[in-house]
């Protein structure tokens, strides 16, 4: 099914006994139905293939070859290859030599990295092409032929393999962090010293740096095989046609001869519990995973599968909810935890429980993630729990069938793989419903905590520790010691739920506002209501994505009015606002009053306005007009929120004291900025901490919230204007306030030199260099010179994959950055900047450096691959088509119509810019801009 059951509250409304008297009878045996509109077949040569038509994204298609093939197949000499193999497939193929694949699709508009790309994980290669477009039968046949060649007819050349030997150890480096080398201590522990401790994708180095040629050429042949893999097609298809033209290309692929057999690895039980502490320098906050492994489950395609994940999905979210709850309180001993059940392996299924402890509390935080554990498997849950959990699932499963054409590429390809890989069925979503609704029907406690109780075995347990140096980190004994005294605590007593009777506005009595006028732009047909209290809404009808409703409101100032002493209090105001709750609820109350209610709103602080975000399905619109409402009127100010925020800051600072990347970006602003700069307030030191206030921020966000006359309101959606109209006054338009005009303060703050060149010793653990590069200069704000700092920054991209990545090996890849913005009025200023930075080994940071301007160099002499100029410019437009698709368009359209004053729907706008870009345009860019250009490179070096 393409539907996710979530295991996180969300926000919806009880209905009890929804289903009373509705609810079919089902056998356990029952068959789930089988989703018809997908078209599934298997070729004679065994290749499986899938079709899936829909217009979600008008006009393009996403192909995809599943490979059952992981790095779980290695051998002890091939320890990398299968990955190496996915770089390969970028590198020549029978039809598309060298970078013929990259090259083709990129003259369509397809991006490397976000339109095409694969992974490898350690039991499946999956290989793709998103949103291409579909109505060129050439491109179609093109991409078809890609999948073909991916199949079976790589070219894996010797100097290719050679060149993507170093682009492979970058990728090493650049994810060999603390993460990473803390998994690496714990995997043979959550995996019994079996072959998947051994099999990491990435590989080991010196494999992949010396394997001989044939090595891979080996693994290629023995796994490379149509028995072994599924193609898949989704989108702006015809499914008969598309089907036709598999048959006829795929023929040629010759079933493999006496195949090797495609073996999976099941993980050893072990009658002992197991117990690992893991530590690291570079480790700042600790975590604790209590797992339980079982064999996985086979799948039958049964009203029992069904039945069962449905019930353990409850049963896991309300004690998630639980846990949630217990978090809201500063005397809590964990950041955060969860409880869950899911696949592990292919043979493999986990019970886990997993903590993030406050520091050096982490035998408090276990002990407490422990007892509520027991907590449900002896006691379960109330009924107001499960009435709550079933109607949340009601609401969003009801939303989605509402939404079944809007289902996205990526969800269809994750259920093809489900059921490719793991033969998990996917369902038809309307028969699944019924189904469902037998399930929810007849939940109680005791059905959900058998299936808890079901699944804490006393055998095959792990407990790993992330921990902390210096910190009193839980050990071996006491880890034990804690679950067996959870596990027989004679002083527990069953979760009290106090929550009954509340409701969003409580007893407030909300006094109408009127629309004074109203008024229509025909140009993008829209509509402006002005409010009695001044508020100017405008609305554009919008049914791209059906049943949904989007707002934005604007007021002009921000944190720009306040000064350096009172920012750390203007940045988290809001967050308190909203940790604390509303009106006489608290935060934990007011999610379960939503429980339902598909709506949420928030309200930032931004540097130059405060801004109100809001989504809603049209139903519960009426819900998101009321939780604006209370955000003005009754906002709420918890004193023991704040305690809690500034406990988490505390912590989030002290742990940065350890963290490489933290130091890094710290480092930067001071070196860019000077220590004692306005732009210092931004770092979060220990002063920062200590200068947050809970009366500063209580009267910061009564001041910025209350002069609604002051906001302008942006509202888009499947929502007819005679229901609109009614809740605007109600709910927008009783709204009270002062009026004021006020106007955005500029305080940017200079460099403190317009060239800085600093390089950085840092010690760290897995040395590399790390370069940032940067250009800021104040220039002209017109629509063409947004797009053309857009097509600098991707032809620089474009070349940097070429000259760092490919040709160099030096680097994974090289990431840039780019903007025009413009400050609000009264400022009449406006700033470009692009920015560049790269991991790399820093043995070759000073041969690379170079490299990096000589491509600016080229860009300034007009030296522009004339390719890369035409594949920009065609992914521009391709984008902006396929954005067209959505109702995040037309709120762009509207806003940008009212406070930039273009129209995105007149071409002059945008497509003819693109179209109308030369050569010489951006070179006169570069040079323009780059001239007397503020810049600085900071180069970070490891400490040797």
């Amino acid at each position: 099914m393409f539907y996710k059951q979530k295991s996180v509250l969300l926000f919806f409304v009880i209905i009890a006994n929804l289903f009373t008297g509705q609810a079919q009878n089902f056998k356990a045996g029952d068959p789930i139905a089988v989703n018809q509109k997908i078209k599934k077949g298997v070729l004679p040569n065994g290749m499986t293939y899938y079709i899936y038509p829909t217009t979600v994204n008008k006009n393009t298609a996403s192909y995809y070859i599943i490979q059952n093939v992981g790095s779980i197949l290695e051998n002890d000499q091939q320890k990398g290859l299968a990955h190496f193999l996915e770089h390969m497939a970028f590198n020549g193929t029978k039809n598309f030599e060298g970078k013929g694949i990259l090259n083709t699709l990129q003259k369509q508009g397809a991006v490397f990295g976000k339109n095409i790309n694969a992974y490898t994980s350690t039991d499946e290669t999956v290989y793709n092409l998103d949103n291409i477009p579909s109505k060129d039968s050439g491109v179609v046949d093109t991409c078809l032929l890609v999948l073909h060649d991916w199949s079976g007819f790589l070219s894996l050349t010797n100097q290719e393999i050679d060149a993507e030997r170093g682009v492979i150890t970058e990728e090493w480096r650049t994810r060999q962090n603390a993460s990473q080398r803390i998994y690496n201590q714990l995997a043979p522990y959550y995996y019994n010293n079996s072959l998947y401790a051994d099999r990491k994708p990435i590989g080991d180095m010196e494999i992949v740096k010396n394997f001989d040629y044939q090595v891979l050429k080996d693994f290629y042949k023995d796994w490379y095989r149509p028995d072994l893999q599924a193609i898949a097609i989704v989108g702006d298809i015809n499914a008969e046609d598309i089907e036709a033209r598999i048959k006829k290309l795929f023929a040629d692929i010759p079933a493999r001869q006496n195949p090797k057999k495609r073996f999976e690895i099941a993980i050893p039980d072990n009658d002992k519990a197991t117990f690992k502490l893991a530590l690291d320098k570079e480790i700042s906050s600790s975590n604790i995973i209590y797992m339980i492994r079982h064999k996985a489950e086979k799948p039958t395609g049964t009203f029992a599968d069904l039945e069962k994940s449905t019930q353990r999905s409850i049963a896991f979210s309300l004690i998630n909810n639980r846990l949630g709850e217990m978090a809201q309180k500063e005397d809590c001993p964990f950041k955060g935890a969860q409880i869950g059940f899911q696949n592990y392996s292919r043979l493999n299924d986990i019970l886990f429980i997993s903590l993030s402890p406050k520091p050096n509390q982490q035998e408090a935080a276990f002990t407490v993630v422990m007892n509520e554990w027991v907590r449900a498997t002896k006691f379960g849950f109330s009924k107001g729990e499960i009435e709550r959990a079933v109607t949340e699932r009601i609401s969003s499963y009801e939303n989605y069938l509402e939404k079944l054409n809007e289902i996205s590429h990526k969800s269809v390809i994750s259920a093809v793989k489900k059921d490719y890989l793991k033969h998990e069925i996917i369902s038809d979503p309307v028969a699944e419903f019924e189904m469902l609704k037998t399930i929810w029907n007849n939940l109680d406690s005791a059905i959900l905590q058998k299936q808890l109780n079901d699944l804490y075995t006393t055998n095959n347990r792990v407990v790993a520790v992330t921990g902390v140096e210096k910190e009193n980190n839980l050990n071996e004994e006491k880890a034990f010691d804690i679950i067996s005294k959870a596990e027989n605590n004679p002083t527990l007593k069953p979760y009290v739920d106090s929550f009954a009777g509340k409701s969003l506005m409580g007893d407030i009595v909300v006094k109408p506002g009127k629309i004074v006028s109203e008024k229509t732009t025909k140009e993008i047909n829209a509509t402006t209501y002005i409010l009695s209290n001044g508020v100017k809404v405008h609305f554009k009808f919008a049914d791209k994505n059906k049943k949904d409703v989007k707002l934005i409101a604007e007021s002009t100032g921000g944190e720009s009015l306040y000064e350096p002493k009172d920012l750390p209090s203007v940045n988290y105001a809001t967050n308190l606002a909203e940790m604390s709750g509303l009106g006489n609820l608290t935060s934990t109350d007011l999610e379960k009053v939503l429980t339902g209610k598909i709506a949420n709103v928030s309200f930032d602080l931004l540097d130059s306005k405060e801004k109100i975000s809001g989504a809603s399905n049209v139903r519960d619109l009426e819900t998101m007009m009321q939780l604006i409402y209370m955000r003005f009127e009754k906002p709420r100010f918890d004193a023991e929120m704040f305690g809690l925020l500034k406990q988490r800051m505390q912590n989030s600072l002290n742990e940065k004291e350890q963290d490489i990347e933290s130091q890094m970006n710290d480092s930067i602003v001071n070196t860019v900025y000077g220590k004692n700069s306005f732009k210092k307030r931004m770092i979060e030191n220990q002063e920062y901490v200590d200068d947050l206030s809970f009366d500063k921020m209580k009267s910061i966000y009564l001041d910025r919230f209350a002069d609604v006359s002051n906001f302008e309101f942006y509202i888009v959606g499947d929502v007819t204007p005679e229901i609109l109209k009614p809740l605007l006054e109600k709910y927008i338009a009783s709204i009270s306030g002062i009026k004021r005009n006020e106007k955005y303060v500029d305080k940017e703050v200079e460099w403190i030199s317009k060239k800085i060149d600093k390089d950085i010793v840092i010690k760290m653990e897995t040395p590399k260099s790390s370069v940032n590069i940067c250009y800021a200069k104040e220039y002209p704000y017109s629509l063409k010179n947004i797009i053309l700092v857009s097509f600098f920054n991707d032809i620089l991209t474009l070349r940097y994959t070429e000259s760092l990545r490919e040709k160099e090996g030096g680097t994974y890849g090289a990431h840039l950055r780019s903007k025009l913005v413009k400050l609000p009025k009264p400022s009449s200023k406006s700033k470009a900047t692009v920015s560049i930075n790269f991991d790399c080994d820093a043995e070759k940071v000073e041969h690379l450096l170079p490299i990096v301007y000589q491509e600016i160099d080229k860009v300034k002499n007009g030296e522009i691959v004339a390719e890369d100029l035409e594949k920009t410019r065609k992914n521009y437009l391709k984008s902006r088509a396929d954005s067209k698709n959505f109702n995040n368009y037309i709120m762009s359209l509207l806003y940008n119509y009212f406070t930039e004053n273009y129209n995105m729907d007149d071409p002059k706008n945008y497509e003819d810019i693109v179209n109308s870009i030369t050569p010489k345009d951006i070179q006169d860019f570069a040079n323009s801009f780059l001239s007397n250009a503020d810049t600085f490179e900071v180069v970070f070096k490891p400490l040797q």
